[in-house]
């Protein structure tokens, strides 16, 4: 049975992994995807609000992505947002919905989005790193007030340090599968 605090350790290991997954969807590929405008910023009344809370975001084609907006009066916001988002994308709307249509991406381009994959990757090892260091200290401390034996805090650093690999090894596989996907398209 694992020690708690390592349960504790790999369940925030595994929300750092589910959030660079997301923090990649939102990398453009060439593909129409709408996880590319779910996160963006519309002045919504004075108020910033996500794209994906007031409208409804499609990608019915593999290169164009359709936003119906709940509230029309707010479409030239949304058209505006977009742009300032700075993905590259221009939107045209009809009155009704907002119709972006998503460019193919050149070669120097792709490799552009790629070193920025490699560098989110490199972020969540961080961070990785950051929790491995921080369960570490806890077992420190817990040695040193005598709340833990020695063969038992050799033991539990070892299986940290394994613990970290694995997940290490997880971010690679995503950041390399993702790199690949970006290159192929």
């Amino acid at each position: 049975m694992e020690h708690e605090l390592l349960v504790e350790c790999r369940k925030r290991m595994d929300k750092t992994i589910a959030a660079l997954e997301a923090d990649l969807a939102k990398v453009q590929t060439g593909r129409a995807n709408p996880a590319l405008l779910e996160d963006i910023k519309v002045d919504y009344y004075g108020t910033p609000t996500p794209l994906k809370h007031i409208a409804h975001i499609t990608a019915p084609d593999p290169d164009l992505l359709v936003v119906r907006p709940f509230d029309r009066s707010q479409i030239g916001a949304m058209e505006k947002a977009i742009v300032a988002a700075d993905l590259g994308l221009n939107p045209q709307s009809d009155g009704n919905v907002i119709r972006i249509k998503v460019p193919r991406l050149s070669e120097e381009r792709r490799e552009e989005l790629v070193k920025l994959v490699k560098k989110r990757g490199e972020e969540a090892k961080v961070a990785l790193r950051n929790i491995r260091r921080e369960y570490k200290e806890r077992f420190d401390d817990m040695k040193d007030e005598g709340a833990l034996p020695e063969d038992d805090h050799r033991r539990l650093r070892e299986q940290l340090d394994k613990i970290t690999q694995e997940y290490a090894e997880k971010v690679d596989a995503i950041v390399e599968a993702k790199a690949q996907q970006m290159r192929t398209l």
